[in-house]
């Protein structure tokens, strides 16, 4: 699936409650403040609702950046 870092973190915005000109790709969102139990299920959610990419647990671990969750996208 193609899919711009502008637009997504415009998707992103909700998820982690963040000004998208606050973020930038390279960005470790595990490290924002808002990062949480709920907001990991929210990412979680998003990424199915959004782009039919239903990821686990572990998989999610591997993630750490902005960067990584536009590469899953355009790689599935």
């Amino acid at each position: 699936m193609k899919i711009t870092e502008s637009e997504l973190l415009l998707i992103l915005e909700e998820v982690f409650e963040k000004d998208s000109v606050e973020m930038k790709v390279e960005d470790s969102f595990k490290d924002y403040d808002e990062w949480d139990s709920l907001t990991q299920l929210a990412l979680v959610a998003t990424l199915d609702d959004e782009f039919d990419i239903n990821i686990n647990s572990d998989e999610l671990e591997k993630i750490n950046t902005i960067l990584d969750i536009l590469n899953l996208i355009t790689n599935s």
